[in-house]
């Protein structure tokens, strides 16, 4: 009868994983730059009467 409790990863699995984990976390960190980057740009377009209607100043913009 065989068990699983003795079964371990390939040596250098984990490393393989935490390799895989900070590329996918710098991916997501570059997304998230950018999807900010394009609301400041696109908000920066915006009249200071506009803004004021979805209830922002210009100051609020650099802080997205």
């Amino acid at each position: 009868m065989a068990t699983t409790a003795n079964i371990h990863a390939p040596l250098g699995a984990a490393t393989i994983l935490h390799v895989v984990d900070a590329f996918s976390n710098a991916f997501e960190a570059v997304v998230e730059w950018n999807e900010s980057r394009k609301t400041r740009k696109l908000l920066s377009q915006l009249s200071d009467t506009q803004l004021e209607d979805i209830g922002l100043v210009r100051e609020d913009i650099a802080k997205l």
